[in-house]
């Protein structure tokens, strides 16, 4: 993949995930807000739910940004496009879909089996 294009995927993904981040910060904020109101009794429960779905999203984003990161550090060492683990190249159109990806599509496919795509 050609570099400034590379550079330019990573930073919108960058611009998108901190959006993500500072929409649901300000999500998180307006529930506590409503939550402290005085108004009809709700259920209490449902706070606590919200709050724990929210951080498991927040954990996410979290793990996207240092995805990032660590695809940027491979942009700038050149090796930004090749599987991390066997150093083959990751084809244009998964880097498109996905440029913080590590592993070419069957690596990855052959990670949640642990055994190769073959058998």
């Amino acid at each position: 993949m050609d570099h400034d294009k590379a550079v330019r995927l990573l930073g919108e993904e960058r611009r998108r995930t901190a959006q993500l981040l500072t929409e649901l910060a300000e999500e998180r904020q307006a529930d506590r807000t409503a939550a402290n109101e005085p108004g009809d009794m709700y259920d209490s429960a449902e706070p606590l739910t919200g709050e724990i779905a929210d951080d498991s999203v927040a954990a996410q984003l979290q793990r996207h940004l240092a995805a990032i990161d660590r695809a940027e550090k491979r942009l700038d060492a050149g090796t930004f496009g090749y599987s991390v683990r066997t150093g083959l190249p990751i084809p244009d159109d998964r880097l498109e879909a996905d440029p913080t990806a590590e592993l070419t599509a069957e690596e990855a496919g052959d990670a949640g089996t642990g055994r190769p795509s073959s058998l």
